[in-house]
């Protein structure tokens, strides 16, 4: 069970994470978890090239040691990256210790203050700690990429149907999702560019976060 779009009142329990870039500009911040993978994360780069898209990859540590000439494509190509734990670690079912220095050892290889926990699970605990040392970064839109039960078009109609100005969108760079994702982020692109959006990375929309924050204060 998951939440295609995550409502405002869990966002509003999570004040310090970041769920979506508030900004009234048509612009789309999609991000791909759990990369890089040879057979997926090149052909998604080739993708988000065509519209000229840069988008946000939460790496797994341990792919980016397996494949570390796939992870500097990704950063070649102008996109940000993000730490997603060395071992994809749940959070709800690992100890504090242990799930800090996964994060630690991914750190180490990824170096980026942006940080996405695994299936969205944070112990409170881990939550406190984490959010001292990088942004937490959640989402507004869940593709279902992942998910074996819903077709391709149904994957594609999460997207449309909830994604609007400032939304970060989830999608998998993974073998599991690698079918959905063939036929649904051709198509997205496609949708939202004609729509008038441009797809940005999530540093560039820290920078417009930023300025929103220093409007309302």
């Amino acid at each position: 069970m998951y939440l295609v779009k995550t409502p405002y009142f869990i966002q509003n329990l999570f004040p310090n994470f970041t769920w979506k870039i508030p900004t009234q500009e048509k612009v789309i911040y999609l991000t791909f978890d759990d990369g890089p993978i040879p057979s997926v994360t090149p052909w998604v780069l080739d993708q988000l090239e065509k519209y000229d898209a840069k988008a946000t990859f939460f790496c797994v540590g341990d792919n980016v040691r397996k494949y570390p000439d796939v992870f500097k494509q990704v950063k070649q190509a102008g996109h940000s990256v993000g730490n997603h734990t060395f071992n994809h670690l749940n959070g709800w079912g690992t100890e504090n210790i242990p799930y800090f220095h996964n994060v630690r050892r991914c750190a180490n290889l990824v170096k980026s203050e942006l940080f996405r926990p695994p299936y969205g699970r944070l112990l409170p605990s881990q939550a406190q700690f984490l959010q001292r040392h990088y942004r937490v970064v959640m989402w507004d839109v869940l593709s279902g990429d992942f998910d074996p039960k819903i077709s391709e078009e149904q994957c594609f109609m999460n997207v449309i149907n909830n994604a609007d100005n400032g939304s970060i969108v989830v999608f998998h760079d993974s073998l599991k999702a690698q079918e959905k994702l063939e036929y649904v982020l051709p198509k997205v692109l496609k949708y939202f560019h004609e729509e008038g959006f441009r797809f940005e990375s999530l540093e560039a929309g820290a920078v417009k976060e930023n300025h929103a924050l220093l409007q309302t204060a």
